[in-house]
C-alpha cells in the first residue's frame, strides 16, 4: 500500500538582525514574495517568502524577553541556500542590473554557479544545469 509522504518541502528559516533590511534585500533585490506574515504591536515579527516554488522565512532576532536572541560570532558563516532554477545566469544578470554583488558565475557539478550574501551573512545561491564544462568561468558577452 502506497501512502504519501508525510514531508512535503524544506524551507530554510533564518534569524536576522534587521528584518526591514532582509526583507528589502529578499523581496526588492532578489524578486521574493512575501505571503505570510506575523505583525505583533505594529511591528513584522516573522515572514514567508516565495519564489517560484521555492521559500524561506525570516523572523528577527529578539532584544529581549522570550525567543531566539542572536548568537556571538558572524552570522550566516557555513551556511548555503542553493535554490534551483531554469537559467542562473539570468539571475546574474538581474542581480547585477539591480546593483546585487553577485559572484561572477562558474560552472560547478554540472550547473551555473552565482551567488550573493544576504545583509546578515547568509549566502545565497542560484543554480542551473549546463553542458559547459567544470570550471568554466562567465565572460560577458557570451552564454
Amino acid at each position: 500500500m502506497e501512502t504519501e509522504p508525510n514531508v512535503t518541502q524544506a524551507v530554510p528559516f533564518f534569524h536576522v538582525t534587521d528584518i526591514t533590511a532582509s526583507v528589502r534585500f529578499y523581496v526588492d533585490s532578489l524578486g521574493f514574495k512575501m505571503t505570510k506574515r506575523w505583525i505583533d504591536a505594529g511591528k513584522l515579527q516573522w515572514c514567508w517568502l516565495d519564489i517560484g516554488d521555492a521559500a524561506l522565512m525570516l523572523q528577527e532576532y529578539r532584544q529581549e524577553g522570550h525567543g531566539p536572541q542572536r548568537p556571538p560570532g558572524k552570522l550566516g558563516l557555513g551556511v548555503v541556500i542553493s535554490f534551483q532554477c531554469r537559467d542562473a545566469l539570468a539571475i546574474y544578470h538581474q542581480m547585477k542590473s539591480r546593483g546585487i554583488k553577485a559572484s561572477r558565475p562558474f560552472v560547478g557539478n554540472g550547473m551555473w554557479v552565482t551567488g550573493m550574501d544576504d545583509p546578515d551573512g547568509y549566502h545565497i545561491e542560484f543554480e542551473s544545469p549546463t553542458d559547459a564544462p567544470e570550471e568554466t568561468v562567465f565572460e560577458e558577452g557570451k552564454s
